[in-house]
């Protein structure tokens, strides 16, 4: 687990340059700071924060030269005591230019702030959509104008938004601030126009400088679309924390919390509780117990479904209902073998049951995962698994206290369904380095598709070739394999990030602090089958 783990901070120290030092020394020279700088001087010192998509765009548009974090940085933390959302476009990645990733994870950073009730600080220095790739990030339901879309509809929800221009500001990204409830801009590199000044030459002939036709001055005394002008990006963030610090009164759901306790072991211990090879079988509630306060847990139905735990437990002292998938192999009371990590009737009816409970307390949900996915064969279906497994589906849907997912281990097929995957609403969702997220393992696909292909060849009455069956087969699960690394579900926002399991209590706890801004809806499952 360490040499994950340490791979992954390698990865995030590349991704953290952006476009590369060159690139942020040309940012320093314009007297500009760059996109974490800015960020670092708007967050309270010595507070921790939660980075939303660190590997988003990892490995993608490599014919375009990549694109590190979507080319935008997305930041939860405290600006005078109060949790925001921070998103800053960075300018050393094509010029803060918007891939189809970046309008992606600005719009799951609007997500975040829309359901948790939190005000979004935009810094704004961007170019606009990358127009290679305009089809791709223009005219779609989720594409870049559902951007506006929300700015209005956080407004109408009264949750704050404010926008600083520290650069450039172009074409329909001009909307962004002006739909905000303030905005300030920089003197002298800050610029907003609906088109630039060779867009306005070659469309009505006009010659203007952009300084005269989106600059500070223009935007502050005379088209009154900005409200503050400021000298430099340090003064620019001064002034934002000062706004933020005269804000109303913070809402509160009042989720439950009490002093916090530390987990059982000693720190760091809890990196020992999960075997590197993700066959082999380990028990989740040891695991727990160095995840929750003083390692308590009150277990629902303990010794019923055992290849699920549901528990009541207190994470940095806010009390939550756990539902973790147990990888050790138990035997139930009848004698049946149960495998570990997967989901069999009984168990997936206790975490229904669990699931409407903690509902009803008004608790919120944290799921870890480690699942192989719903028990298959004649004796389950025949016992109604997939009515039990559709149970567990339609409460997790319908849940409406907040839902924090881990993906530990496995998360495989109609598994990451049931246990609150992505597809589910979970307000954070996070991976550890180990975790792999597919319809199935690597190894069966592999084998599946080769049969299929074999199977294919022999009705044809072609005799399967051993040495070629055996490439196909690795071809395939090298396929399967990369396309189940955390990484590449974090490059495209299926998880919010990929952390180190030691700070695994820490991202519940600022999770449920910004959850706890939002009120929990009414409950209501619907039809469930019995």
């Amino acid at each position: 687990m360490k040499l994950l783990i340490s791979q992954m901070q390698r990865k995030f120290e590349t991704i953290a340059l952006g476009g590369g030092q060159k690139k942020i020394d040309k940012q320093h020279k314009l007297g500009k700071l760059t996109a974490r700088e800015r960020i670092a001087k708007l967050l309270d010192p010595d507070t921790p924060f939660t980075e939303i998509g660190a590997f988003a765009g990892d490995g993608m548009y490599e014919e375009y030269g990549g694109c590190p974090s979507a080319g935008v940085i997305v930041i939860m933390g405290k600006v005078c005591g109060r949790t925001c959302l921070v998103v800053a476009n960075d300018a050393t990645v094509k010029a803060g230019a918007w891939f189809p990733i970046t309008g992606k994870k600005n719009l799951r950073a609007q997500e975040i702030a829309m359901e948790n009730r939190i005000p979004i600080i935009y810094l704004v220095d961007s170019a606009g959509v990358f127009l290679p790739m305009q089809d791709e990030i223009f005219p779609d339901k989720e594409h870049f104008g559902r951007i506006f879309r929300n700015n209005a509809k956080l407004s109408s929800m009264g949750i704050p938004q404010i926008s600083a221009i520290m650069g450039s500001c172009v074409a329909g990204g001009a909307y962004l601030p002006a739909m905000s409830d303030e905005a300030l801009i920089v003197e002298g590199t800050g610029s907003i126009f609906l088109a630039g000044p060779y867009l306005v030459k070659a469309a009505i002939g006009e010659n203007v400088e952009q300084e005269e036709l989106g600059g500070a001055t223009t935007h502050s005394e005379i088209s009154g679309v900005t409200d503050y002008k400021m000298p430099d990006d340090e003064t620019c963030l001064a002034t934002i924390r000062d706004l933020v610090s005269r804000f109303g009164p913070i809402s509160s759901t009042h989720l439950d919390r009490e002093e916090s306790k530390p987990p059982v072991g000693e720190p760091g211990a809890i990196l020992q509780q999960m075997s590197s090879d993700p066959s082999k079988p380990y028990s989740m509630r040891a695991l727990l117990e160095h995840l929750v306060d003083d390692g308590k847990m009150t277990f629902y139905k303990e010794g019923y479904g055992q290849t699920i735990l549901c528990a009541y437990a207190r994470i940095d002292g806010w009390s939550v209902g756990i539902v973790a998938n147990e990888r050790e192999v138990v035997k139930s009371k009848k004698g049946e073998i149960q495998l570990g990590g997967v989901i069999y009737s009984d168990s997936a009816d206790k975490a229904t049951r669990f699931i409407l409970n903690c509902n009803q307390k008004k608790i919120p949900l944290v799921f870890i995962h480690d699942v192989t996915g719903f028990m298959v064969g004649k004796r389950s279906e025949h016992g109604g698994i997939i009515k039990d497994g559709a149970k567990m589906v339609n409460a997790v849907a319908n849940s409406t206290v907040p839902k924090i997912t881990i993906i530990a281990g496995n998360s495989y097929g109609a598994g990451n369904y049931a246990m609150c995957g992505k597809a589910y609403d979970p307000r954070f969702i996070a991976a550890w380095p180990s975790a792999s997220i597919a319809v199935m393992g690597g190894a069966v696909a592999a084998k599946v598709l080769t049969q299929i292909q074999v199977s294919s060849l022999e009705a044809r009455g072609d005799k399967p070739d051993p040495d070629a069956e055996k490439a196909l087969f690795d071809k395939i699960k090298a396929r399967y394999d990369e396309q189940t690394s955390p990484y590449y579900a974090a490059a495209r926002l299926w998880v919010d990030a990929i952390i180190d399991p030691r700070d695994t209590r820490s991202f519940i706890s600022q999770a449920l602090e910004a959850a706890d801004h939002a009120p929990i809806e009414p409950f209501n499952t619907g039809v469930l089958q019995t």
